[in-house]
């Protein structure tokens, strides 16, 4: 409940969509925003939440609009290196506040992009250390090269990015949420799900997944993980998912356990880790959370046949991709 300044009184609420302009660096930048409205009179309310989301939203819609990295690629790109934000602004010659504030979502300029994306590949990183003169001292700059030197001798790190540039888009498009597949975080995902079900079966945690990602995105422009989700029988089910469930049982991640229940063959998730920290961002904790909250009480037939009722599935035949822009039409109420 919510007070309505024209009814005057405590009023029920709803959300509705509605497309918005915002001035994003200049330029005019629309969206579909989600508003809170008086559910009698149809008078807009405050939402700090959904305000604060909106502005997001119209962010990363100026980001993918032109080409721009994301907050958290620019703090993983820092964070492979093991560097400070202050440290890296350092290295790159960039005011102490620089990375602070493009993680926490100011929008960079196109040269310091260009410069992020550069130095993305360990090679190139070696390049820039060695040709050009950098501000950080010998020690810190040998330990960086040391680590440069780790990640280009890496052969599962080598392996793992070809197999996901080979199966898994890096590339952001409406598909996958406008996010490049991040398997750090979908791993983090499954064992969130993992170590609060008791029994988590594969075909639930797969609606939960794709739950959690179209919410994130509704609400923040951006899906969580970067996977695709496919309309299958089932429901929605992420793209090449048995591929990589394979890939977290051989890091040991996660695996999944055959039991027979009454004659039912059934495929249990059994975590083999903690959840790792500062890998999911508060924000995207959340959103799991209240998915978690959601559907607790419900088995694998209950969520596969709430998940059928959804537009996105609806709307789409089996093996077509479910576009996150039905993300919109989900209401966890």
């Amino acid at each position: 409940m919510e007070y309505c300044d024209a009814c005057g009184k405590e009023v029920e609420t709803r959300i509705i969509s509605r497309q918005e302009t915002f001035n994003v660096c200049g330029e005019d930048i629309t969206i579909e925003a989600q508003v809170l409205v008086c559910a009698e009179c149809g008078e807009e309310l405050f939402c700090e939440e959904l305000d604060s989301a909106t502005l997001v939203n119209a962010y990363n819609e100026y980001r993918r609009k032109h080409k721009l990295l994301l907050p958290d690629e620019i703090k993983k790109i820092r964070e492979q290196y093991g560097l400070s934000q202050r440290s890296f602004a350092k290295l790159l010659n960039w005011g102490d506040k620089t990375i602070c504030r493009y993680e926490n979502g100011s929008v960079q300029d196109k040269a310091h992009n260009s410069l992020l994306l550069f130095l993305r590949e360990p090679e190139n990183m070696r390049t820039y250390l060695t040709e050009n003169e950098i501000a950080l001292d010998e020690r810190q700059k040998a330990k960086l090269l040391d680590t440069v030197e780790k990640l280009e001798q890496d052969t599962e790190y080598r392996a793992g990015r070809r197999f996901f540039e080979l199966f898994f888009s890096k590339i952001p498009c409406e598909e996958n949420g406008f996010k490049g597949f991040d398997y750090e975080k979908l791993c983090a995902m499954v064992l969130f799900f993992a170590h609060k079900s008791s029994e988590l079966l594969k075909t639930k945690l797969m609606k939960l997944l794709n739950y959690s990602d179209m919410i994130y995105y509704k609400e923040n422009g951006i899906s969580i993980s970067g996977l695709k989700y496919a309309h299958l029988p089932y429901g929605p089910v992420p793209e090449n998912f048995d591929m990589l469930l394979g890939k977290m049982t051989a890091d040991h991640i996660a695996h999944i356990d055959v039991f027979y229940d009454n004659g039912y063959e059934k495929h249990q998730v059994i975590p083999e880790c903690d959840i790792p920290d500062g890998v999911l961002s508060e924000e995207e904790l959340g959103v799991l959370e209240r998915i978690y909250v959601k559907f607790k009480d419900f088995g694998s037939v209950d969520i596969s046949n709430y998940s059928h009722k959804e537009k996105g599935y609806s709307s789409t035949k089996k093996g077509e991709i479910i576009s996150y822009s039905y993300a919109k039409d989900i209401q966890l109420n």
